[in-house]
């Protein structure tokens, strides 16, 4: 069994790969995992939907109206703290 530490990096990696796949990045290995999707125009407000379409079929969670924040979305590190609180 992964270690969380392990488990986080693996998170971090699907997701900077999927960001990767389907929105602009010049240098995806480049991009910081707290850097803001938004505020760097990667993601935007219909992005974000396709984000977390993302993160709920890869990662078998639902995620909540009330969990649509920039905290849990707005970064790579946010997404992958996101999904492993959601998974414990």
């Amino acid at each position: 069994m992964l270690s969380t530490k392990d488990r986080a990096e693996t998170c971090k990696d699907q997701i900077r790969a999927f960001l990767a796949s389907n929105f602009y990045i010049a240098d995806a290995d480049a991009l910081e995992s707290d850097t803001s999707l938004l505020d760097q125009g990667i993601v935007d407000s219909t992005g974000v939907l396709e984000v977390i379409g993302f993160i709920e079929e890869t990662f078998g969670i639902t995620v909540e109206d009330s969990e649509l924040l920039p905290e849990n979305l707005d970064s790579i590190q946010g997404i992958a703290q996101y999904v492993l609180r959601k998974q414990n």
